[in-house]
């Protein structure tokens, strides 16, 4: 009896590095996001989703700093929903209002944690690999 859960163990370690390495080929991508501009803040942000899940991502932005966040899912661009909440669940941003653009640009004027979360555009793809960037201007 121990083979067969030896076996397969194996099998979604396996599946679970595959799927892990499709989230790790997709930072580059969403690195071209980052202009010469922005620096990363030294994180990717990844969870693999499929159909309605949402994976939330949350960090601190700072006073007076300009940011980009780039997501991706996939080689190609607004695959990926996004809006960035603050603690009360205000939507500070949803790139559902800008044609699911694949990164938003912008500078906050007090620091505050949010959460982003991410999401699949279900008429373009029904699971992938949600990657997140996030760079600061220099």
């Amino acid at each position: 009896m121990k083979y067969p859960s030896i076996i397969i163990f194996g099998i979604l370690f396996s599946v679970a590095q595959h799927s892990t390495a499709q989230c790790d080929s997709l930072t580059d991508y969403c690195m071209r996001y980052l202009s010469s501009d922005f620096i990363s803040d030294g994180q990717t942000y990844k969870a693999l989703l499929t159909g309605d899940e949402v994976a939330e991502f949350n960090t601190t932005l700072f006073k007076g700093t300009t940011y980009r966040i780039a997501a991706c899912s996939g080689s190609s661009d607004n695959t990926l929903i996004f809006k960035i909440v603050d603690q009360d669940k205000n939507i500070l941003f949803s790139n559902v209002d800008f044609s699911t653009s694949p990164y938003w640009e912008f500078m906050v004027e007090n620091t505050m944690p949010v959460t982003i979360e991410t999401m699949l555009d279900n008429n373009k793809s029904d699971s992938g690999c949600a990657t997140i960037v996030i760079g600061f201007q220099k």
